[in-house]
């Protein structure tokens, strides 16, 4: 542990490998958000001693000693000041349902943006790769923001705006970005599509878009970790960073990987025909929203994190790791259900 200045220290937390800055004395943490991430970030904030706020349109959250769960709506920018007074960071982990994001993130983004100029708390966003929209490389931080649809529009505007606001001196911003997530209560083509049925020992699996194109996968660990590191040093602020990932897998890697850990041997891995998708569309609003991000899925789509792992001197959580912990979850996920 290293002392940085009077009021904070360089900490690197045991079940990390990024360091972070830690006050001397205990700090207020807004999360906005009670999903994947900001359940982890509040948990992590928790364990080193802050003091945590979750807030929620409907008030729950993680029961965890340390943490105070508020219920608010973010997109009331006068509600989310009030709420972040005197906190040092404040965290957009907010997730609007996914076929609303054009309507709904405008007014939250613009709160987020006002609570954070008003009160001074460092604006940390976790974000993903949606604002790059068709890429032909792996992508990295400057990467040209080239969204191709409504959900890749309004995730690049939401920085473009932040950004301006920092450079204007009048905010301080940052945002982590990552790509499919993959672990605890991730809502992703690896979560509940396919551990599920894995467990219950089937030996077939479908997954969307292209089974053989490489993947990169993020673990929602990694994302809370990175983005309680950014929020605390003044040398991430004004710009982006990809969190930390593994080498990408192809959907069929990956869920033969989790077939392992589940204990299931040769798994059969099909794609969803496009024929069926069709068919499903008027009846699903997620598979409505399909066809604008298919770029995704069909073709290689790979993050570069090696900015975030130079600077902060971060590694993702080892793969293996990884696939252990996602199956771990659902594995207690259907034990709490048999004994409920």
């Amino acid at each position: 542990m290293i002392v940085s200045n009077e009021n904070s220290v360089l900490a690197r937390d045991s079940s990390s490998s990024i360091t972070y800055v830690k006050e001397n004395r205990m700090s207020k943490h807004v999360v906005v958000g009670a999903g994947a991430i900001g359940s982890a970030t509040a948990r992590l904030l928790a364990d080193r001693g802050e003091h945590v706020v979750v807030a929620t349109r409907s008030g729950a959250g993680p029961q965890l000693l340390g943490v105070e769960l508020v219920r608010c709506d973010a997109a009331d920018a006068s509600a989310l000041t009030e709420l972040t007074k005197g906190a040092a960071a404040l965290y957009n982990c907010a997730a609007p349902a996914y076929h609303r994001w054009a309507t709904d993130w405008p007014a939250l983004a613009a709160a987020f943006l006002i609570a954070a100029e008003r009160t001074g708390a460092v604006l940390a966003t976790a974000g993903n790769l949606y604002g790059y929209g068709h890429v032909d490389a792996p992508m990295t931080e400057q990467t040209p923001l080239c969204p191709v649809g409504p959900k890749g529009q309004v995730r690049a505007q939401m920085w473009r705006d932040a950004e301006a606001l920092h450079r204007a001196g009048r905010i301080r911003a940052t945002e982590v970005r990552a790509s499919d997530y993959i672990g605890p209560n991730a809502q992703s083509h690896l979560g509940d599509r396919v551990v599920p049925r894995l467990l219950a020992g089937k030996r077939t699996v479908q997954v969307l878009g292209n089974a053989d194109a490489p993947h990169s996968w993020t673990f929602t660990q990694d994302v809370a970790e990175l983005l309680i590191a950014v929020a605390s040093q003044e040398r991430a602020w004004g710009r982006p960073w990809h969190v930390p990932t593994n080498a990408p897998q192809t959907p069929r890697e990956a869920v033969q990987g989790l077939a392992l850990v589940a204990g299931v041997d040769q798994v059969q891995v099909n794609e969803v025909p496009a024929a069926l998708l069709k068919l499903m569309a008027p009846f699903s609003r997620q598979v409505r929203q399909l066809p604008e991000v298919a770029y995704q899925l069909q073709r290689p789509f790979v993050l570069d994190s090696t900015a975030a792992q130079t600077v902060f001197g971060a590694t993702p959580t080892p793969w293996q790791q990884v696939l252990t912990a996602t199956v771990e979850h659902y594995r207690q996920q259907n034990q709490a259900r048999m004994t409920a």
